[in-house]
């Protein structure tokens, strides 16, 4: 479907049914605690500028008081950067979702089967395709990243064309069809046009939410800890978020050690007795160093769809 849009004519609902807030804060909540445990119980930890982090989510409790979303970046140095580098937060953030980051998770690891999908799609992880195993559906433009950019703006979204109907949800396990049961089939959306995920921007209580991004979009272990270059997907979810989100700096070293890429045997197992270091950094002016590139954007997109009128694609 175009752009990650969801076909409905009625208001937008105010949140997801009961039954689904209550697993996915089961998830988040049993996530988030065994990561405090094993961080805290079987590491050492070095934790710098939290206390400045949790007084911008103390802010945002109040999910009808918020004023803008909040983008966090952060290096990609193991498969356990996330969930494991937010069992520093307290616990009484675990089991609240709506407090909680969403995240960007790969496809072809996270969603390949009901399972999984299951799993990760309760702990806000959204199914992102990588280019590299889905030439097809992956990229800048793919409905995923358009779900982030709602998830961190406001509400109602501006006019879009309308969207082809999703298909119907497969019951097979081997699926990662994912809907929930209690809501209307109207809030899903589709990343390939075959599978089937709940929309999570279709609720207006999912406006300026908190989406956490590994730009270097991949797992990178570098001698020096130096970073790789960052994808495409991080500057759509800036250029195009309105308002401007709040941006977070985050830097973790020492998860490499848990997870190292050339471990050997057990491989699934992470290791225990490392030093980790999590830095939150200070909020970044979005506005001195984006709004330049935000308002040359904006004009890209008013031409390009100027044109699309013309085509009579856009109406």
């Amino acid at each position: 479907m175009r752009d990650g849009a969801m076909s409905t004519s009625n208001p937008p609902p105010e949140r997801p049914s009961l039954p689904w807030r209550f697993s996915s804060a089961l998830i988040m909540g049993l996530t988030g605690s065994l990561s405090q445990a094993f961080l805290y119980g079987l590491n050492y930890m070095e934790v710098i500028g939290l206390d400045r982090f949790l007084e911008t989510l103390e802010k945002r409790k109040d999910v009808e008081g918020r004023e803008r979303g909040l983008i966090t970046v952060s290096n990609h140095v193991s498969v356990m950067d996330d969930p494991l580098m937010w069992g520093v937060l307290p616990l009484s953030y675990a089991f609240s979702p709506s407090n909680l980051r969403w995240s960007l998770g790969s496809y072809d690891i996270c969603f390949q089967n009901k399972a999984l999908s299951l799993f990760f799609t309760l702990g806000q992880v959204l199914p992102t395709h990588r280019g590299a195993y889905s030439p097809i559906h992956g990229g800048l433009f793919q409905p995923t990243i358009s779900q982030a950019i709602r998830l961190l703006s406001s509400q109602p979204f501006s006019k879009t064309p309308e969207p082809e109907p999703t298909p119907h949800p497969s019951m097979s396990p081997r699926s990662p069809d994912i809907i929930d049961p209690f809501s209307a089939n109207a809030l899903t959306y589709t990343t390939n046009g075959i599978d089937v995920f709940p929309a999570p921007s279709a609720y207006l209580s999912r406006r300026h939410s908190w989406v956490h991004i590994f730009p270097e979009g991949r797992v990178h272990q570098h001698p020096a800890k130096s970073l790789r270059y960052f994808k495409w997907g991080v500057s759509r979810l800036i250029l195009e978020s309105e308002p401007l989100p709040e941006i977070v700096p985050i830097f973790i070293d020492g998860h490499q050690d848990l997870m190292h890429e050339d471990r050997g045997w057990p491989r699934f197992i992470p290791r225990t007795g490392k030093k980790i270091r999590i830095a939150f950094g200070e909020k970044v002016d979005g506005e001195k160093i984006f709004g330049d590139l935000r308002e040359r954007w904006k004009r890209l997109v008013r031409l390009q769809q100027e044109a699309l009128i013309k085509r009579g694609v856009w109406e």
